[in-house]
């Protein structure tokens, strides 16, 4: 006598693109809500020199943003990027104001110091094993003492026009002279940073989703046995996603530095927050092995119009610290809920 027996084991409605998408679509839905209110309770939202100041603002926590979300994808976080952009930006000063050296040799031996200090985590992680919240902690702690100390908890300044030129600069940048003699800014331009962004957030995303590289580490953040099984070489995945943490933090450095023409060793505080809650409400998830470089671009964008239109509108500083966190509770909530279902 024959049995017929059945899978009863439930399959999942939603596979995990489909369920990436929905989050990325929810996060665009955002954004375009926070447009369409900030528009209609300010006129000058929508004006270009508001919209250039939006992107400049979301350069930084992009720039950080697309570091953490691969690092988070691996299962991992990286707390001291804040610390390891302000260290970078008065490494570059320094080197430009006390050692004499070229605007673009110091700019360069500060990213190289962002990269050190990934590199530190990375291999703190992976060789002495430490959780990376305490590794980068640690981290944390550390590149802000460094730079306090380097600089006596002074600003750096006189540095000269030419190291305010990458913060500062712009490509079409279209200046009219007035009746008056003066000159007048007809179109601001596309600035620096802004191209940057996207150059380095498109290059990440093609690493992600078209390299081995990319596979790798999603693997990694999916099951790092199951990876390291396959012959994926677990630890150097890891390490090279927090090199390139430290990499982005130390030209984020750079890049503010640039804009203030100033090294503040204060500079970055709570930055590695904004990066954080950039790719989880871009649909990063705090477990691993789910993130895309485009959803965290959105993310970056929600934040730095939430904080700009709050400022339109004459909201407090203290006020805007708790609306954002909230929304960061929010949605990191959310994504617990997602990976519980």
């Amino acid at each position: 006598m024959s049995t017929i027996t059945t899978d009863k084991r439930a399959r999942p409605l939603l596979s995990d693109a489909q369920k990436d998408l929905i989050q990325k679509f929810a996060a665009l839905g955002s954004l375009l809500a926070l447009v369409v209110v900030f528009a209609a309770t300010s006129q000058a939202f929508f004006s270009v020199g508001n919209g250039m100041t939006i992107a400049l603002q979301v350069t930084s926590i992009a720039l950080l943003g697309i570091g953490m979300t691969c690092v988070i994808i691996t299962g991992g976080i990286d707390l001291s990027v804040g610390s390891v952009l302000a260290l970078a930006g008065v490494v570059a000063a320094l080197a430009v104001k006390e050692w004499a050296m070229p605007v673009p040799v110091g700019m360069t031996l500060g990213i190289l110091t962002g990269a050190a200090c990934g590199a530190i985590n990375g291999l703190t992680v992976t060789k002495l094993k430490l959780p990376p919240f305490i590794a980068t902690l640690g981290m944390m702690m550390v590149a802000r003492g460094v730079a306090l100390q380097l600089t006596g908890a002074r600003a750096v300044s006189g540095l000269g026009e030419s190291f305010g030129e990458l913060g500062n600069g712009a490509l079409m940048r279209i200046v009219s002279i007035g009746d008056d003699g003066f000159p007048n800014v007809t179109f601001p331009g596309i600035p620096y940073p802004v191209m940057l962004m996207i150059v380095i957030a498109v290059a990440v995303a093609i690493m992600l989703r078209r390299t081995v590289r990319g596979r790798h580490i999603y693997a990694v953040g999916s099951n790092a046995e199951a990876a390291r099984l396959s012959g994926v070489d677990v630890a150097r995945v890891t390490l090279s996603t927090y090199v390139l943490s430290g990499t982005l933090a130390g030209l984020t450095g750079c890049v503010l530095m640039s804009r203030l023409v100033t090294a503040q060793p204060n500079e970055g505080v709570m930055y590695e927050l904004d990066a954080i809650a950039a790719a989880v409400i871009g649909g990063t998830s705090l477990m691993g092995g789910v993130g895309t470089i485009s959803g965290t671009m959105i993310g970056a964008f929600v934040i730095g119009i939430l904080r700009n239109g709050l400022n339109m509108n004459g909201v407090s500083a203290f006020t805007q610290q708790i609306i954002i966190g909230l929304v960061i509770l929010g949605t990191v909530w959310i994504d617990q809920l997602r990976n519980r279902r």
